[in-house]
């Protein structure tokens, strides 16, 4: 693997034989990175909207089960 930095970007250059899962994983990575960092929400924010979410899903299933 090779990183090179020029003026206006940084080149990553991996082997050909490289995984393309394995590429796309970083490039998620990569992204998320990019979207996330001027964000100001702390980890306790992400948790609790993800317990309300799952509440209110478990209550939905439940009312459709019944």
């Amino acid at each position: 693997m090779i990183i090179e930095r020029t003026p206006n970007e940084i080149i990553f250059r991996f082997p050909r034989n490289m995984k393309l899962d394995d590429l796309q994983d970083l490039t998620d990575l990569f992204e998320y990175k990019e979207l996330t960092k001027k964000s100001k929400t702390s980890q306790k924010d992400v948790d609790d909207l993800v317990k309300t979410i799952k509440k209110g899903r478990w209550e939905r299933t439940k009312q459709q089960l019944d």
